[in-house]
């Protein structure tokens, strides 16, 4: 992999775009980190080199602007992580007021999209390019998230539609679906008591959360050459959350077999 290669991870400021910008700067690429114009680079970035480009993914002019300045200051973007993006608390539909919908939907669903556009249509043009968009493992199943996992649901389906568009010109393009992941916004939510974190792990086949840096890990092979036959492809990273949870139907995820097992705490 040469280490010139240009990353850009949208939301790279914290959570899971920071482990992604972090994990890609240790495996040689240049990183360059769009977030909202008051967000900041964690110092370790900042000392690593990474730069720094102020991007409101709601506002396409925004969008577009950043794509420019990135490719004018810093040359062509060979991979795009979208990793920009919100959650929502749990809400009965008749509470779930229009402003919070329309905002869930911008961020998670249109911000990816004007990402992708820009960004992805630069690749094409060139004949080469990658893009991870990340998703929810919410976006594959029902859950009580009325506006987030329709909008997860969605972009897995973006990921997919852009991966054919795009495919021939050179351009592959995947995405992850985190499991319940220990991010600050999930602390945040267990915090508020939206989420206990017992519940969280029940239904997990390996009886635990996601740290951040497992679902780097995962993008950035789908941004190497190592995956470079797959497109289109939504890669979950639960710790088997989608498989353990139909388990409940018979009684649970059964218990470690030995003492030395990881056991849920």
């Amino acid at each position: 992999m040469s280490t010139t290669q240009l990353a850009v991870v949208t939301g790279g400021a914290s959570g899971i775009g920071l482990a992604c910008a972090r994990h890609l700067m240790q495996r040689g690429d240049r990183v360059v980190v769009l977030d909202l114009p008051d967000s900041r680079l964690s110092p370790e970035l900042e000392r690593d080199g990474a730069q720094f480009v102020a991007c409101d993914v709601l506002d396409e002019a925004s969008v577009a602007a950043a794509a420019t300045e990135v490719e004018d200051r810093f040359g062509a973007v060979s991979v795009l992580v979208n990793s920009a993006g919100i959650i929502q608390p749990r809400l009965a539909p008749e509470a779930l007021e229009m402003t919070l919908w329309d905002r869930v939907v911008g961020v998670d669903l249109r911000g990816t999209y004007l990402t992708c556009v820009a960004f992805g249509s630069r690749m094409a043009a060139r004949g080469r390019g990658v893009i991870v968009n990340v998703a929810s493992i919410v976006g594959s199943r029902s859950a009580p998230l009325h506006v987030y996992a329709p909008a997860k649901a969605a972009v897995i389906s973006l990921t997919r539609c852009l991966a054919v568009e795009w495919g021939r010109s050179g351009v592959r393009v995947n995405c992850v679906s985190p499991g319940y992941t220990k991010t600050p916004a999930l602390q945040a939510a267990i915090d508020r008591g939206d989420r206990d974190p017992a519940d969280l792990v029940a239904s997990t086949a390996l009886g635990r959360m996601v740290d951040p840096h497992e679902v780097a890990c995962g993008v950035a092979f789908l941004a190497s050459d190592a995956a470079s036959a797959i497109t289109g492809v939504d890669l979950p990273i639960d710790a088997g959350w989608l498989v353990g949870t139909s388990w409940n139907s018979y009684g649970g995820v059964p218990a470690a077999r030995s003492a030395g097992s990881h056991e849920v705490s």
